[in-house]
């Protein structure tokens, strides 16, 4: 299969996934939120073991194998900088833990900690920017030539953007009680990705394999700050420390069978 149509059979699978997930709770009003505390846990755990079984490793690999000699503080800062970006976006107020947002904005549950905008439409352009990194993340994926990193990426990505996406279908509802204004909002958040996904395939496609390896390990950064402050909120908590910890260990184990998967398939191959 050629890159470019697995680019575009991949930001064409995030933009439906987003729309079903969101369109839901739009459609079918409040939804529980245990169930959302549920897939909020177990996407967190799809992407940590994204970023470190898949983002981090290949992107070292990429990485090395264009410039065996790169000073490893590039790709070290290279991450750091990924998780830096999303702590900045947060502290000015655009943050994704929308599930937390919309969950204190009704009731106290002790986390005074979690940051909370002030309308709907900062919570989705927030969600929206972060949905951009996503994009990076598999277009860079997709450029590398490497079918197995940009499956292994996509589900990761995908499987977090579900509950984002549902989550703001659920918020924009609730702040805004317009059906027509909440379809927006998620349509805003839903096509973000995908033409990051294009563009990042389109511009890294003709750069070296540093360059997108570099693009990976930042993605990776990314993932390691949104799979932990999603579910660190309710790991402190004394009531639902021990289900979310089970619900990222459920999260781990699948994306560990996914791969197993892609192993068993002979789609991964560590030949850069």
């Amino acid at each position: 299969m050629e890159a470019m149509t697995q680019a575009l059979i991949l930001a064409g699978v995030a933009l439906f996934t987003a729309l079903v997930a969101g369109g839901i709770p739009i459609m079918r009003g409040a939804q529980s939120e245990e169930r959302q505390k549920m897939m909020t846990g177990v996407a967190a755990g799809v992407l940590l073991a994204s970023a470190l079984l898949v983002a981090l490793p290949e992107g070292f690999a990429l990485t090395l194998s264009a410039n065996p000699n790169i000073d490893s503080l590039w790709m070290g800062g290279a991450i750091i900088a990924g998780f830096i970006l999303m702590l900045i976006l947060e502290a000015y107020g655009f943050g994704h833990d929308i599930h937390e947002e919309h969950h204190d904005h009704e009731h106290d549950h002790g986390h005074g900690h979690v940051h909370h905008p002030t309308n709907a439409r900062s919570v989705v352009l927030g969600l929206s920017i972060h949905a951009l990194t996503d994009g990076l993340a598999i277009g860079a994926a997709v450029a590398s030539g490497e079918v197995s990193i940009a499956l292994a990426v996509a589900v990761g990505v995908i499987a977090h953007k579900i509950p984002a996406a549902f989550s703001i279908g659920i918020f924009s509802m609730h702040e805004r009680n317009d059906t027509k204004a909440a379809w927006k909002d998620l349509m805003l958040f839903s096509i973000a990705a995908p033409i990051t996904i294009m563009l990042a395939f389109i511009l890294l496609g003709d750069v070296s394999e540093q360059w997108i390896g570099l693009a990976i390990l930042f993605s990776g950064g990314t993932f390691l700050y949104v799979a932990t402050v999603d579910v660190l909120p309710d790991v402190h908590h004394a009531d639902t420390g021990k289900k979310a910890l089970l619900h990222v260990i459920i999260g781990v184990a699948i994306m560990m069978i996914v791969l197993i998967g892609l192993d068993l398939s002979g789609l991964i191959s560590h030949a850069h």
